[in-house]
């Protein structure tokens, strides 16, 4: 087996945590893909897995080996894509990867209707709210709230949305209306999140205005927490876009938007530039003037 398709079986192994797995992802036995990797082992004089009955995992050098890999056989498929003429036309897996409910309420639908019109390209979205490392997972594009960060990536911008602290009608009928962002330590806070992360809340346009706040309910689903605030139980503080239909029907009343922080950006980013395969392009140039036209995101 040449080097080139045992570095395939090794990200394969490693994706699916199980020889067997990886195996048929290939089109390999098992038996090959495991020669395949210990072939890879004995060359480069490193444990790339530890084994057990069960599964395999990698090792701390096999995790570093696997993002350089990714890397690698991505700038050869861009390489080859060129060469066939591939490049201009949208096929195989697109990765992506966005928060949560920002997947549910605007990705997946944009995403089967593009489906729809891309027959050979198959999906794969990973909705999860913490920063993907997009080579070292091997992701195509993914979706970021807030200010960029300095790096290689490319990216394009889609939208902003505002943080919004909000309640029901009921609830501010029977604890009142906050008027300054002190008033939140009398009210009832619904807090969504990380338990790690911070209770303090920032404040004006640029942010330099913070208040502690003490929740009385920390719940890890922003949904769950919306809900809470819907049912009239407290204080919610998430996305505008994450509550865009409750305010417009009056569901739920937004307090202190005179307070409100700066929005924050969104973005489309991806690795590739200029050479990002078409499918990226392709998913990129249908979904980003779409959602530039959703009020909610503007």
């Amino acid at each position: 087996m040449d080097r080139l398709q045992a570095l395939k079986v090794f990200v394969a192994v490693a994706e699916a945590e199980s020889f067997a797995k990886g195996a048929r992802t290939t089109g390999l036995s098992a038996p090959s893909a495991t020669r395949a990797i210990n072939t890879l082992e004995t060359a480069l004089g490193a444990r790339l897995f530890t084994r057990s009955t069960r599964r395999v995992k990698l090792t701390e050098v096999g995790q570093t080996y696997l993002g350089e890999v990714r890397e690698i056989l991505a700038h050869l498929q861009a390489a080859d894509d060129i060469a066939s003429g591939s490049a201009n036309t949208p096929v195989g897996q697109l990765r992506i990867t966005c928060p949560q409910e920002f997947g549910r309420i605007y990705v997946a639908p944009l995403l089967t209707e593009f489906l729809d019109d891309h027959p050979q390209v198959r999906a794969d979205v990973l909705m999860v709210d913490r920063i993907v490392n997009l080579v070292e997972e091997g992701f195509d594009i993914a979706v970021r709230i807030g200010h960029l960060p300095s790096s290689d990536l490319s990216a394009v911008r889609i939208g902003q949305v505002r943080r919004v602290i909000c309640g029901s009608p009921d609830y501010i009928a029977r604890w009142g209306h906050p008027q300054t962002p002190s008033d939140l330590a009398s009210h009832r806070i619904v807090s969504s999140g990380s338990t790690t992360a911070l209770n303090e809340w920032r404040f004006g346009s640029d942010g330099s205005q913070a208040v502690r706040v003490s929740p009385r309910l920390r719940v890890t689903s922003v949904a769950a927490s919306i809900d809470i605030a819907r049912r009239g139980w407290g204080l919610c503080r998430v996305l505008s876009y994450q509550v865009g239909p409750d305010l417009e029907s009056g569901d739920l009343q937004a307090v202190l938007e005179e307070y409100e922080p700066a929005p924050l950006p969104i973005h489309f980013v991806h690795v590739e530039g200029r050479r990002a395969a078409a499918k990226v392009r392709a998913f990129i140039d249908f979904a980003a003037p779409r959602l530039r036209q959703i009020e909610g995101l503007r």
